[in-house]
């Protein structure tokens, strides 16, 4: 049976597609050909056609191989960098996830008769 696959929003097709677009001007301006691009970053010339029209089968890694070979893989660390709607969850205490207390080790029967040097000194009269 043939996996229907993800569908995507207009929005994120259009996501995609600037993406893609930006990454061929990026090609462009450096006057690399997509032969010599896709060389470089190690992939086929029709995956980096489907990485420059913004298709969403093409793995990360290979836009983070092409984005390397333009010295832009930085970009990619901007990326849910900001998220102001997951500040505003954190600053209003609506996720509060926090490990139990760890539990107090008991000490067992032995440890209690063996003076471990912190036990008060007997006094004699």
């Amino acid at each position: 049976m043939k996996s229907k696959g993800t569908s995507f929003t207009q929005k994120q097709q259009k996501i995609l597609a600037t993406l893609g677009k930006n990454i061929k001007l990026a090609r462009l301006r450096r006057k690399l050909s997509i032969r010599s691009m896709a060389e470089r970053a190690g992939i086929a010339t029709s995956t980096l056609g489907s990485i420059e029209k913004g298709s969403p089968s093409v793995s990360l890694g290979n836009y983070l191989q092409v984005l390397s070979i333009l010295r832009l893989e930085d970009d990619l660390l901007l990326i849910a960098d900001k998220d102001p709607v997951g500040r505003q969850i954190q600053d209003a205490g609506l996720i509060v996830k926090k490990r139990a207390p760890k539990k107090k080790k008991t000490e067992s029967a032995i440890d209690h008769v063996i003076d471990k040097g912190n036990s008060e000194k007997p006094t004699f009269y």
